[in-house]
């Protein structure tokens, strides 16, 4: 794979930042950031792009997966998608800034 198709790839991999009390509790306690990530993507994929996008070095990379809920709809049964989330954990000295201000 040529290294534009791997970038590009990666690129893809990471789909929004979570952002919760949780997930801020955790960031300040731990150093972690909470992704929501593609289904297929892996630990090793999601610590390369974390890395790509946001210019730091991932230590750690933990992932779950979350089933869908089920709810109705109208009259009918239904589920919502379900989804993987990756925490990221970050070596001393890098920080995430999702607004983008340096």
């Amino acid at each position: 794979m040529n290294p534009s198709a791997a970038k590009h790839k990666l690129m893809n991999v990471l789909l929004a930042p979570i952002i919760s009390e949780k997930s801020h509790q955790i960031g300040d306690k731990h150093n972690q950031f909470v992704f929501e990530v593609a289904r297929d993507a892996n630990k090793r994929d999601i610590r390369k792009a974390v890395e790509l996008m946001f210019h730091v070095e991932a230590d750690s990379v933990q992932v779950c997966n979350v089933k869908g809920k089920r709810k109705m709809f109208r009259q009918s049964p239904g589920r919502r998608p379900h989804k993987r989330k990756a925490y990221v954990s970050l070596k001393p000295g890098f920080d995430i800034d999702y607004a983008g201000t340096e």
